[in-house]
């Protein structure tokens, strides 16, 4: 695949790009955890969709989405690393479109 290929994402699929700084993070104590360390629960992570196929109804690029990190399908695109997985994969959707619903809930 040539670098100027256009990709389209087909049926109900995400394409999202990882966090940079999801690897290791910071309790609230100040000490930081590193990405290699055992949780006893499991830890879903957030990412921003960088592009959505045509099945796709509730999410939209420039969204970020929560997702089990455990359950994913790397693919890299010129030189940079993204997730694929299906909608229905995806745990919440947080948008400044839903600034008007009564969530209760502010990310």
């Amino acid at each position: 695949m040539s670098e100027k290929t256009p990709v389209r994402m087909l049926h109900d699929r995400l394409l999202v790009e990882l966090d940079r700084e999801a690897g290791e993070r910071r309790s609230t104590g100040g000490i930081v955890i590193p990405a290699t360390a055992a949780m006893g629960a499991k830890r879903l992570a957030w990412s921003r969709v960088v592009a959505v196929g045509p099945q796709v109804r509730a999410v939209e690029v420039d969204d970020r989405v929560l997702f089990d990190p455990e359950d994913r399908a790397e693919v890299e695109v010129h030189g940079e690393t993204y997730v694929v997985m299906r909608e229905r994969d995806v745990h919440a959707v947080a948008a400044d479109r839903y600034a008007d619903s009564s969530t209760g809930l502010y990310l």
